[in-house]
């Protein structure tokens, strides 16, 4: 069976999906969840845990990128107005990034398996999905030279680009040919940010060089979120707000209901690997979802954490540092309650 682990996007919020995974790390045994997984694909903080976990490294260390240097990254400085500056500057992210990825290519052995970051080119209005795969579209440089094979990407520059939230952080020129260079985002502004549907599509058409098979027992998705939630507003705060943060509310309003819609796609077309359902009658794949809530109703009940919408308020947003550990709390707990039912076997059943 070949099996893929997807991240979504999410900011600082990756640390519920490393609450998650550490769950996900201890039920199939330890070590490297690098060693479980045929390939790993992720968008934004998604990219940037997809990066460490195909590098081998273990969840508590991609965990310290979060506690010990977020603080670092998501600190204003200088004079930044909203709107005008990117709230963040870039270096500190960057050389954290360089920290992880070094001076290694796309090509680097280095990686465990294979791996799939997703990131927008703004010049040129469209996601890239860059993979490590040798049989991968654009992968060599071609004879005429009229562009820079993905081999020759920097990991750094890659995971970089895929952080670049805008608002937040600049975007990434990254060099594409000769003399030219491509304006880089996160793609976590699109409906890629919850990418489980785009990796699929990734494995399963042959012009992308993978030409998995499509069939429950042969392909399995392990799907993890960063906290789902509906954020309801008194109807006099919106008709209050300004034209500009009325876009934003919306801009990411739609980013959350893309996500799950694709949950829902992933649930029509598969069979749920925890109850068995299923819509069609020979589902194309089996899948796993592993998510919170970030809603207090949800938290109490299925979690029996009681937390103040102050608390929860914070949680939701992508650049808050102050509250890791009740982040990782969250993740760690529903990670055990999802999986504490299910042998290893039946989360990967090679495990």
């Amino acid at each position: 069976m070949r099996t893929i682990l997807s991240l979504d996007g999410g900011g600082l919020r990756g640390v519920i999906a490393l609450g998650l995974l550490s769950q996900l790390e201890e039920r199939l045994g330890g070590g490297p969840l690098a060693s479980r997984f045929d390939l790993i694909g992720g968008t934004s903080t998604g990219a940037v845990i997809a990066t460490g976990l195909a590098l081998g490294l273990p969840v508590p260390e991609i965990l310290r990128f979060y506690t010990d240097l977020a603080p670092q990254v998501f600190r204003r400085t200088g004079f930044r107005l909203p709107g005008i500056h990117a709230l963040f500057d870039e270096e500190p992210m960057e050389a954290h990034i360089r920290d992880i990825c070094g001076d290694r290519t796309l090509e680097t052995s280095d990686l465990a398996t294979h791996l799939a970051l997703f990131v927008k080119r703004l010049d040129t209005d469209s996601v890239w999905t860059v993979t490590n795969n040798p049989a991968a579209p654009f992968w060599d440089d071609p004879p005429d030279g009229s562009y820079i094979g993905n081999r020759h990407y920097l990991l750094a520059d890659l995971v970089r680009a895929a952080t670049a939230a805008p608002h937040y952080f600049e975007p990434e020129p990254i060099p594409v040919a000769r003399d030219d260079h491509g304006i880089f985002i996160d793609a976590g502004v699109t409906p890629y940010n919850n990418p489980a549907l785009a990796l699929l599509q990734l494995v399963a058409m042959p012009a992308q060089g993978f030409g998995w098979p499509l069939r429950a027992g042969q392909l399995r998705i392990v799907s993890v979120g960063t906290g789902a939630y509906r954020n309801q507003q008194s109807p006099d705060r919106l008709m209050s707000m300004t034209s500009g943060t009325l876009a934003l509310n919306a801009l990411l309003s739609s980013v959350r209901h893309g996500g799950q819609m694709i949950d829902d796609m992933l649930r029509l077309l598969g069979r749920d690997v925890r109850d068995g359902t299923a819509f069609l009658p020979d589902p194309l794949f089996e899948v796993l979802r592993l998510d919170v809530r970030l809603e207090r109703e949800w938290l109490k009940r299925e979690l029996g954490m009681t937390l103040s919408d102050r608390v929860l308020n914070r949680l939701r947003r992508m650049d808050d540092t102050t509250l890791p550990d009740v982040a990782w709390e969250i993740g760690a707990r529903a990670g055990e309650r999802i999986l504490s039912d299910m042998a290893p076997g039946e989360v990967l059943p090679w495990a």
